[in-house]
Formats: structure tokens, C-alpha cells, sequence
């Protein structure tokens, strides 16, 4: 087979051979690039999970809390026992749900019900800084989860939508039928599932909407969200949460949803959202239960992603392990895997990433020189997070493993425990030492309310970075990956935030306009382009894209002031880093609710805005890899 010319196809000239040989794993739904360094690290942990339990390898002194995560690993294989009880220990759960017998009941007790016994409430809420003052911490508020995640898989044209439906109706059948209700209730507790999860995708932002993270911003009073939560009590609710300490407001993350509430819960239809709750705890329990029900509630989400089979005993131990304890595994992951020669590299390689960048906003050609000055403020403020935290977040240690609760048992104690933790945030003012992510995590990001890049030591590793590299080849991983994250300081959403992370207006008029134009023309490049039988929304990637083209154009500034720098090294590991292969489901998914461009795309159209991909391998009009002139942009 003959090789795609670079200038025609960036990402399969340099991939394509890969991609050939690339075999999707049976528990995966995709291989290569980032699902490749995530499964290198999952082999690492696995390898050290079970030396620890067997003992070949000490679990550090100063990490205790790891301990307590290889007793819930090894709680995992101890499958014999939860094999035998079947369903049994969920009854009592269930149970307690259907036996609420009025909308009172339920009223009085809705934090216990949550708290002791896992029930779901029907609305998802959290404790995240306030987005006008992130130095304190405000009670947020969004519609419920819906089985098909997105509003455009409910539309009557969707047939996939209706495939997924019914695959998960046949699995919730199987489940259901394994409980103590009647072949009649059975039906009745589907059926009205199935309504009040379509009646919250009625009131429901799209992911489009939800990609806007300004607009979360919705502040109500406890009595202006009471009028539209209507039958639920919110004021009681958060009284038993807080008492005397209880908020005097929440912030309607997803103000359709608390809108209209009232549509999907009220007293008439009590009894549907009761049916609903004992679903999705019955779904979430069998998790934890035996081998057959694990395997039987994941049936459904792997469907959704393509996904053939669960993973092995072994893996779902490490990773139930690995996300409970996330923060002190990372903490292990980087003390023992990632070397101070390279946390010192990668920090400098970050530091002259900002200062170019600062160059290029003092330069730039749209800005007023206001905009510009609190521009270079934010990147002088800008904080690095880099390989893992220094210490452990001293919650961990409140985290115990009780070895003589069984899995499910133990998994309400700990999300109890988890769940306080978030919801005591509220009592006190914002930490902005936290990690967004662990060290064992193949990412990075920017979190625009405490303005600071945070870049885990495992994403750290070959085709992004290497001390084995050439600076060009690190340039063009995990140096353009710096950029695009600094780069979401001035996207669509990160440039309404300032430098301390508070929303507000910093620009002025006229730059918001060039802005406006400039983020339009990058929607236009990609919406509706095809890919792998769906269409690209270009504006639920935007932000992303906007991204990406900054991290590669303050990464060429720099190529360009080094006499040893090598265009061609630079192109090819950028495209590297983008090699992937994935099943058709999570394509299509991507597609609708991932703000991400497919890799592929990212890969091949982000270099045509730039001049030296041109020059580097002599492009033309008639090649593949071309892009007319008055189409190309570069933001930043």
C-alpha cells in the first residue's frame, strides 16, 4: 500500500502505518496515543497493586492512605462472596426507596435518604467556587442525568437514540426481574423511568448550551429557586445539609432545568420520579454486587461507547481503587515514576511558553492596549501545577475501608464520606491548592476560576515529552499542549474570566467585536464538516480549537528564535500525539458531546493557519494539506 503524502494527509502519513496494526482492546473503545499512555500506566499500577497485596512490595509510610486503596482493591477480587449473594444486599436499599410512601416523607428526610442510603435526587448539585467570587464557595444546581446524556439523542428522527433506548430497556428488564417487585410493577417502574428521563430531556441544556460555562452563571435565592422547584422542598433539603449555616442562595448551572423542574417532578408524578430513583440505585448498585450484575448493568454504557466486554477482575479493582483514593495514588504514581530532571525540564519549557506568549499578546493587532495590559497580568499570575501535589489532601485520611462491610456497603460509606466532604465546602473559602487531577492521569488543563495549568506526571512520557526527545519534537507534544492550555485563558469562555478567576468584563467593546469575528471564522472552518458518517459541530468545539491554535502558534515563536530548530520533527510529533483509533460508537458520541474536534482533524487542520507548514514541506494549492488564505487565522 502506498504512503500518503505528508502534504496531503498530516495525521496518516505520520500514523497511518501505526493505525493499521492498532487493535482496540475488548474492554477499551479506543487505542493509540493518549489510550495508549493510559493503558502503560494502568499495566505500572496493576504490577504494584499486586505486589502490594502479596506483599513483594511496601506500601511508602508517608502515603497511608494507599493502603486503605489496596483494601478496596483487594475487597474487588474478592468476588466468591458477592457471587453468592446476588442481589441481596441492595434490597435494603431499594427497599427504603419503596417504602417512602408521600411526598412529605420524603420531604422531611430527602439528605439521610441521599446520604445513607444512595438515593438519587432529582436534580445533580455540587460546591464550586463562585464564578463573581472565587475566593468563596456557592451551591450549584442541574437537571438530573439523562440516560442518553444529550438532548439530540431524544429527537424523533434519532435512531440512534431509539436503538440505545432499547438496549437499555432490555437490561433494566433483566435487572428489575431479579428484585421483589411484581411482573406488573416491573413494567410500571420501566415505563415510568423511561417518562421522567424524557421529561428532563425536555428542560435540559444540550451540550452545545452546556459548552458555554459563562452561562452557568444564574444566581437565585433560596425563595426564587423554591417558586420553581415547586413540590420539592429546597429550603428544607438545604437546612438539613447546613442548619443556621445554610446558603442564602444557589447558582442554576443549568437554569432550563430548574426552570422547568416543576415538568418533571410535582406531586402529581411523585410516584414516577420514586420509580426512577429505585432504577438508577438498582443500576449503580448491581456495580458493586456480583460478577453477572456488574457485567449486566455495564451493558448498556458499553454499548453506548462500543465496548465488547467488561475488564478483567483485576482492572476494575485497580480502577474503582484507583478513582476513589485518585489524589494519594497520583501522589505515588508521580514520586515513584516521574524523575526531577524532567519536573524541572517541563517547568522551564512552561515558563518561556508564557513569557512568548506575553510577547505575542503586547503584539497583537486587535487588542486595545488596556485589554492588553490585563491580558499579560493574567499569564504574570498564572500558577503551575506540574506532576503532582507536594502533599495529600488531608480529607484522604478520613477515607476507611472497613474489611468486614461487603463492596456495596462499603462504597455507600465512602461516598458518604466524599459527598460531605464536597458539601462542607460550602462552610469554608475556597482552596485553590486543589488539583483538578491526580499524577496517574494522561491530561492536563486550565481551570479558569483559580487561573492556574495543571499537568499530571503521566502525561508527561514519550511521543508528548521525552529528555530523549529533541526540543522540536517536545515543542510540537506536550509544548503545543501547554500553550492550548494557557491558550484557554483568551478562549470564548477563559477570557470573561480575570486573573484572580472571577467573571468579569475586562475588554472593551471593540475588542470583544474583533473577537466575536475571530471565533466565528474558527466555527466556520469545521462546522459541518464530514467524519466517519456524522458532522462536526463547530461551535460545541470552538473553545477547544481556539486552544489549540494558540499552543501551536506561540510554540512556532519559539521555534523560530532557535538556530537548531527542525520544522519537519516539530509537524510530525504534533500528529503524534493525535494517533487514535476508536470504535464507530464513541466516534458518533464524540461527535455530539465531546468539545473536542475529532483527533484526526486537529491533527490535520490546525497547521494549514500556519506559514511554516507551508514553507516545511512545500505545500501548494493543488495538495491535500492546503488551506486558501483568507481562511486561515491565527487568534493568538
Amino acid at each position: 500500500m502506498e504512503k500518503v503524502r505528508i502534504q496531503d494527509d498530516l495525521f496518516q502519513n505520520v500514523n497511518g502505518e501505526k493505525l493499521e496494526k492498532l487493535v482496540i482492546p475488548d474492554d477499551k473503545f479506543m487505542a493509540g496515543g493518549f489510550a495508549q499512555l493510559m493503558e502503560d500506566v494502568e499495566n505500572i499500577m496493576l504490577k504494584d497493586f499486586a505486589a502490594f497485596l502479596n506483599g513483594e512490595k511496601a506500601i511508602p509510610e508517608n502515603l497511608p492512605e494507599v493502603k486503605e486503596a489496596v483494601k478496596l482493591y483487594k475487597k474487588v477480587l474478592d468476588a466468591d462472596e458477592r457471587n453468592k449473594e446476588g442481589i441481596t444486599p441492595a434490597l435494603k436499599y431499594l427497599d427504603k426507596v419503596k417504602s417512602i410512601s408521600s411526598l412529605n416523607e420524603f420531604n422531611e428526610n430527602s439528605v439521610a435518604l441521599l446520604l445513607d442510603y444512595g438515593m438519587p435526587m432529582p436534580f445533580k448539585f455540587d460546591v464550586q467556587p463562585d464564578m463573581k467570587n472565587t475566593a468563596i464557595n456557592s451551591f450549584a444546581i442541574e437537571g438530573p442525568e439523562m440516560i442518553l446524556l444529550d438532548t439530540s439523542f431524544y429527537d424523533e428522527d434519532n435512531e440512534t437514540g431509539k436503538q440505545l433506548i432499547g438496549v437499555y430497556s432490555q437490561v433494566t428488564s433483566k435487572l428489575l426481574s431479579l428484585t421483589p417487585l411484581s411482573e406488573e410493577e416491573q413494567k410500571q417502574y420501566l415505563a415510568d423511568t423511561l417518562t421522567f428521563d424524557r421529561n428532563v430531556s425536555k428542560v435540559s441544556k444540550s451540550m452545545v448550551e452546556k459548552a458555554d460555562y459563562v452561562a452557568y452563571y444564574n444566581p437565585m435565592t433560596i425563595s426564587e429557586a423554591q417558586e420553581y422547584f415547586g413540590a420539592f422542598d429546597l429550603n428544607s433539603f438545604l437546612k438539613q445539609l447546613y442548619g443556621e449555616n445554610m446558603p442564602d442562595k444557589i447558582i442554576a448551572y443549568d437554569d432550563k432545568a430548574v426552570k422547568g423542574f416543576r415538568t418533571y417532578f410535582n406531586e402529581e408524578n411523585f410516584e414516577q420520579y420514586l420509580h426512577w430513583a429505585y432504577v438508577n440505585l438498582l443500576i449503580k448498585a448491581c456495580g458493586f454486587l456480583s460478577e453477572e450484575l456488574h457485567t449486566l448493568s455495564t451493558t448498556f454504557s458499553r454499548t453506548f461507547l462500543g465496548i465488547a466486554k467488561d475488564p478483567t477482575l483485576e482492572k476494575q479493582a485497580y480502577q474503582l481503587a484507583s478513582e476513589i483514593f485518585s489524589e494519594p495514588i497520583g501522589v505515588y504514581y508521580g514520586r515513584t515514576y516521574f524523575g526531577e530532571e524532567a519536573k524541572t525540564d517541563v517547568v522551564n519549557m512552561v515558563k518561556e511558553i508564557i513569557e512568548t506568549y506575553k510577547e505575542r499578546v503586547a503584539n497583537n493587532d486587535f487588542l486595545a492596549a488596556s485589554t492588553k495590559e490585563k491580558a499579560i497580568l493574567k499569564l504574570d499570575t498564572m500558577k503551575i501545577k506540574m506532576g503532582y501535589p507536594d502533599k495529600v489532601d488531608p480529607f484522604y485520611a478520613t477515607m476507611k475501608v472497613d474489611e468486614n462491610l461487603n463492596l456495596l456497603d462499603t462504597m455507600k460509606e465512602l461516598n458518604k464520606i466524599r459527598q460531605l466532604h464536597t458539601l462542607n465546602k460550602m462552610l469554608k473559602p475556597v482552596d485553590r491548592s486543589e488539583w483538578l487531577m491526580p499524577g496517574h492521569m494522561v491530561n492536563a488543563c486550565f481551570n479558569p476560576f483559580s487561573n492556574d495549568i495543571t499537568f499530571p506526571a503521566a502525561i508527561l512520557q514519550e511521543p508528548f515529552y521525552s529528555l530523549k526527545q529533541t526540543a522540536s519534537e517536545n515543542l510540537g507534544g506536550i509544548g503545543a499542549v501547554i500553550g492550548h492550555e494557557i491558550s484557554h485563558c483568551f478562549d470564548n469562555n477563559g477570557a470573561k474570566f480575570d486573573e484572580n478567576g472571577n467573571l468579569s468584563d475586562w475588554w472593551t467593546e471593540n475588542d470583544c467585536a474583533e473577537f466575536k469575528k475571530k471565533t466565528e471564522k474558527m466555527i466556520k472552518v469545521y462546522d459541518g464538516m464530514d467524519f466517519h458518517g456524522g458532522k462536526v459541530n463547530g461551535e460545541l468545539i470552538v473553545s477547544e480549537n481556539i486552544a489549540d491554535n494558540g499552543g501551536m502558534a506561540v510554540t512556532l515563536a519559539i521555534m523560530a528564535k532557535r538556530n537548531n530548530a527542525d520544522y519537519a520533527e516539530y509537524f510530525r510529533n504534533w500528529a503524534r500525539i493525535w494517533c487514535m483509533k476508536a470504535s464507530p460508537e464513541y466516534v458518533q458520541m464524540a461527535l455530539v458531546r465531546d468539545v473536542h474536534a475529532p483527533n484526526e482533524l486537529r491533527a490535520n487542520i490546525m497547521p494549514r493557519n500556519f506559514e511554516e507548514w507551508y514553507k516545511t514541506f512545500s505545500v501548494t494549492e493543488n495538495d491535500g494539506m492546503f488551506m486558501p488564505e483568507d481562511k486561515r487565522l491565527i487568534i493568538w
